[in-house]
C-alpha cells in the first residue's frame, strides 16, 4: 500500500531492494514484507515477530500501521499492537482460506473491541481471480463471526476486498482483473471508514493525569478527553471523590477552547476549589463512571513466569495505581477453538477470565462501554515488568455491599492490656535452616517475660487450615496469602505473632509486610547455606527431593530467594538457636516492642 500510493522514500525503496535480493522471498521481485520486519530474526525466518509501526498520511486522514504477528506464540505482541487499533486489517491467503491463525486473530480484535475489520483476501491472482473462491471465504468467515457474536450478529463491521498485494489489485485503485468486485480498494476505505464518531457519542470521561498549577492565581486538572465532549459551563463529577462542580474554562496550548471532544489533550479549570488528584477521573455528571474494589476481568498474561492466583501485583488503568490480587481464573479460553476450559493458572499467552480483588477503589467503565477506562496493564512489584494486561468487565457486588465493621476496643488498647507492641516477626529461610527452633526459644523466652504470643509454623498450620494446599508455586503463594491475613487478625489483637515459614518468594513475603500496619512486620532471615541445610536434614526430605521423590522441593527443583532488606539476619552455622533468639530479643527491646 505504501509502495502503490507513492509513501516509500526513494532512500528507503533502495535499501528494500538491496535487501530483498539478499534475504528476500519473491525472487527478483521486491520483498514488501522487509519494510516491517526489521527484526534479524524476522527476516532469517519469514516471520513477523515484534510490533512494527509505520506512520504515514493522504490527503484525507493520518495513519499509524502496527504490523502485528500471526503465530500463537507471539500472541500478547499481536495484542498489544490491536489495543490501541480502530481498525484491523486481517490477511487471509485465498489459497488457504479461513485458517485456526485467522479465528484467533478475529477473536482478539473481538476481545478489544475493534469495531472495524477490514478481511484483506489476498492473493487472487494465484486463484485466478475467481469470486467464488472469495464469496466461499467469505461465507465462510462469516459464520464464524456469528459464532464470536453469540450467534445473533457479528461484534464488528465485516468489509471483505478481493486484492493481490503483489500485483497492486485493489490497494490503492481498482483492479480490472475483478470487475465483479464493485467495493472499494483498501485505502480508499481505509480513507473514508468512520471511527472517531462512536467516541464522541459516548459519556465524558478525562482520566487527570497532571494537576496544572504554575502559579497561585490558577489551578486546572490536565489529561486527554477519552471520550465524549464537554463544554464550558457543563457540569461535571470527580471520581473517586463523586464531588460535582462546572467547567469554567477549557485551556489549551493555543489557547482557550469553548469544547474539546474524545482525543484532545486539554486542561479543565473548574468554578469550585475541589480536591482533585492524578489517577482521578472526570466525568460527565449526568453519566459518571463506576467506582469498584472487585471486579471480573479478562486477563491476558504476558510474562513467561506464569500468573500465580493470590500474589500481589501492582494495576494500573490510565492514570490510576493500586495493588491487585488475583483469583484462579474461572476458565481459560483456547484462543483457537473459543473453548471455555478449566485452568488454575495462566501462562505465557493464555487468556482467561479472572475476578481481581484491589487494595483502593478504582474508577471504570465496562470494556465494551469504555476502551480507555475499560482496560489496564499488570505490573511485576519487584521487576517493575509488565506481566499482563486485561479488560474489566463488571464489578462484583459483594465490593459495594461489604464494609468493614468498626470495633469500640482498638488494637492499641488490646495492646496496651498486655503492655506490648504488637508484631509479626516472619522467620524466613530453607527447610533446615533452623526457623522453627528458633521461634520456639524466641516465643518461650518471650513468654517468660509475661509477654502474649502466638506461634505459626508451617507444619502446623498444613495440618488444618491449610490442608487442601500443595507445594506448587500457586499453592506456596495461596498458603502465605492465607498465612498473611491470620496474622494481621493477630497483630489486630495485640500479639506478638511469630510466624515460621520457608516463604520463599520475595513478592509474598513483600505482600505480608504490606498488609500490616508501618513498623508492624518484621523479616527475620535465618541465613543458613543450602549444603548446611541438606546436610542436617532432619526430616529426610532433601534426600527424598534428590532421589525425585518430592517435587517443587525448595533449593532443589524450586527457587528460595533471599531477603534484601530483613530486619534482623541470624547465621545458624555460627550460632546456636539461644544465641540466634538473643540477637532477637535485643532487636525488640531497643526498638520499642516489649513495653
Amino acid at each position: 500500500m505504501l509502495y502503490e500510493s507513492k509513501m516509500i522514500f526513494e532512500d528507503q525503496l533502495a535499501a528494500l531492494e538491496s535487501d530483498s535480493k539478499k534475504m528476500g522471498t519473491q525472487g527478483e521481485g521486491i520483498d514488501f514484507a522487509l519494510l516491517v520486519d526489521g527484526l534479524a530474526s524476522e527476516r532469517e525466518q519469514g516471520i513477523t515477530i515484534d510490533v512494527a509501526y509505520r506512520y504515514f498520511s493522504t490527503d484525507k486522514r493520518k495513519f499509524i500501521v502496527a504490523d502485528t504477528p500471526g503465530h500463537e506464540q507471539y500472541t500478547r505482541n499481536m495484542a498489544t499492537g490491536a489495543s490501541t487499533a480502530d481498525l484491523a486489517v486481517i490477511l487471509i491467503d485465498a489459497r488457504k482460506g479461513v485458517l485456526t491463525q485467522t479465528r484467533r486473530h478475529s477473536y482478539i480484535v473481538s476481545l478489544l473491541g475493534i469495531r472495524n475489520v477490514v478481511l484483506a483476501i489476498n492473493k487472487m491472482d494465484m486463484v485466478g481471480y475467481a469470486k467464488d473462491v472469495f464469496d466461499g471465504i467469505l461465507d465462510e468467515y462469516n459464520g464464524f463471526a456469528l459464532q464470536l457474536g453469540g450467534g445473533e450478529a457479528a461484534p464488528f463491521d465485516i468489509v471483505a476486498i478481493p486484492m493481490s498485494a503483489l500485483n497492486g489489485d485493489n490497494v490503492v485503485e481498482p483492479s480490472a482483473n475483478m470487475s465483479w468486485y464493485d467495493g472499494p480498494a483498501l485505502l480508499p476505505h481505509l480513507e473514508t471508514v468512520p471511527v472517531q464518531a462512536v467516541e464522541i457519542e459516548k459519556p465524558f470521561r478525562m482520566p487527570v493525569q497532571w494537576v496544572n498549577r504554575p502559579n497561585l492565581d490558577f489551578r486546572g486538572f490536565s489529561g486527554q478527553v477519552s471520550s465524549g465532549s464537554i463544554r464550558v459551563g457543563d457540569k461535571i463529577k470527580a471520581l473517586p471523590s463523586a464531588i460535582e462542580s462546572t467547567v469554567k474554562s477549557i485551556v489549551t496550548q493555543d489557547g482557550e477552547l469553548e469544547e474539546a471532544i474524545a482525543g484532545q489533550s486539554v486542561t479543565l479549570c473548574l468554578s469550585d476549589e475541589i480536591d482533585i488528584s492524578r489517577g482521578d477521573v472526570i466525568c460527565e455528571a449526568q453519566k459518571p463512571a463506576e467506582a469498584a474494589n472487585q471486579f471480573e476481568a479478562t486477563v491476558l498474561w504476558m510474562s513467561e513466569d506464569p500468573m500465580l492466583p493470590g500474589r500481589t501485583y501492582a494495576i494500573k488503568s490510565g492514570a490510576q495505581t493500586a495493588r491487585a490480587t488475583i483469583t484462579a481464573p474461572k476458565y481459560q479460553i483456547n484462543v483457537n477453538t473459543i473453548e471455555k476450559l478449566p485452568s488454575t493458572k495462566l501462562e505465557l499467552n493464555e487468556i482467561g477470565e479472572c475476578n481481581i480483588a484491589i487494595d483502593k477503589k478504582l474508577v471504570f467503565d465496562p470494556y465494551e462501554e469504555n476502551r480507555d477506562t475499560g482496560s489496564f496493564i499488570l505490573i511485576d512489584r519487584l521487576t517493575n515488568a509488565t506481566v499482563g494486561m486485561g479488560l474489566l468487565r463488571f464489578a462484583l457486588r459483594r465490593a459495594s455491599n461489604i464494609h468493614w465493621q468498626a470495633t469500640d476496643i482498638s488494637k492499641t488498647a488490646r495492646a496496651e492490656m498486655k503492655t506490648q507492641k504488637p508484631a509479626v516477626l516472619w522467620f524466613t529461610g530453607l527447610s533446615g535452616s533452623g526457623k522453627s527452633t528458633i521461634a520456639n526459644v524466641v516465643e518461650k523466652k518471650l513468654v517468660a517475660m509475661g509477654k502474649h504470643t502466638y506461634l505459626l509454623d508451617g507444619d502446623n498450620v498444613r495440618h488444618g487450615l491449610n490442608k487442601d494446599l500443595g507445594f506448587t508455586d500457586a499453592d506456596r503463594v495461596e498458603n502465605i496469602r492465607r498465612v498473611t491475613e491470620v496474622s494481621r487478625l493477630m497483630a489486630d489483637a495485640g500479639l506478638i505473632t511469630l510466624v515460621s515459614f520457608i516463604s520463599p518468594f520475595r513478592s509474598e513475603r513483600q505482600m505480608a509486610r504490606m498488609a500490616m500496619a508501618e513498623g508492624e512486620f518484621l523479616e527475620i532471615f535465618v541465613d543458613t547455606p543450602l549444603e548446611v541445610a541438606e546436610e542436617r536434614d532432619v526430616k529426610g526430605l532433601y534426600k527424598k527431593a534428590r532421589a525425585g521423590e518430592i517435587k517443587n522441593f525448595t533449593g532443589i527443583d524450586s527457587p528460595y530467594e533471599p531477603p534484601q532488606n530483613a530486619e534482623i539476619a541470624v547465621n545458624t552455622v555460627e550460632r546456636t538457636a539461644e544465641e540466634a533468639a538473643d540477637i532477637i530479643l535485643e532487636y525488640l527491646e531497643k526498638h520499642g516492642y516489649l513495653t
